[in-house]
């Protein structure tokens, strides 16, 4: 394998690495920073349904686009010479943008689930979070919902 072959191998092993990385978790039991130490409102209801759905995917990182066009830019800029060569660069560099923003998508997909819940209060709420640990809720289990309008995250 020649080093133009592996280094485009390389960065696309870090996109994919990376953007798997980038993506904070969307769990009832994963929090961000900013978060930490706010007040919550606790309700507590029963699941009426839980229906698997698929979360798609981030497409506006920087990670996966970036490194894309970097490594286009890099294989286009190996072709010909002159002007040739220039326009070769900025097409490989656009052609692996979109390749590392795809890549970056697939890599950042996650299986959730829209949880419906009847709350102790009569109100019908349907909240939309990844599943944590292939653990889906199922009818009639007894759970919490945290948060604030339209933050929310159920758990038991």
């Amino acid at each position: 394998m020649d080093m133009k072959k592996l280094i485009a191998v390389v960065a696309l092993s870090t996109v994919t690495v990376l953007g798997g990385c980038a993506q904070q978790g969307l769990y009832g039991t994963s929090y961000s920073r900013s978060q930490v130490g706010q007040a919550q409102t606790v309700r507590y209801g029963t699941v009426e349904s839980s229906t698997p759905v698929r979360i798609e995917g981030r497409t506006d990182g920087i990670v996966g686009s970036g490194t894309g066009a970097v490594v286009g830019g890099i294989a286009g800029n190996q072709i010909g010479g002159g002007s040739g060569r220039t326009l070769a660069t900025v097409v490989g560099a656009v052609a692996g943008g979109l390749i590392g923003q795809r890549v970056e998508q697939a890599s950042t997909e996650r299986q959730g689930q829209e949880i419906t819940i009847r709350l102790d209060n009569g109100q019908v709420l349907s909240v939309v979070q990844e599943v944590d640990n292939g653990q889906f809720f199922r009818p009639g289990d007894r759970i919490r919902v945290l948060g604030q309008g339209r933050s929310l995250k159920v758990t038991y």
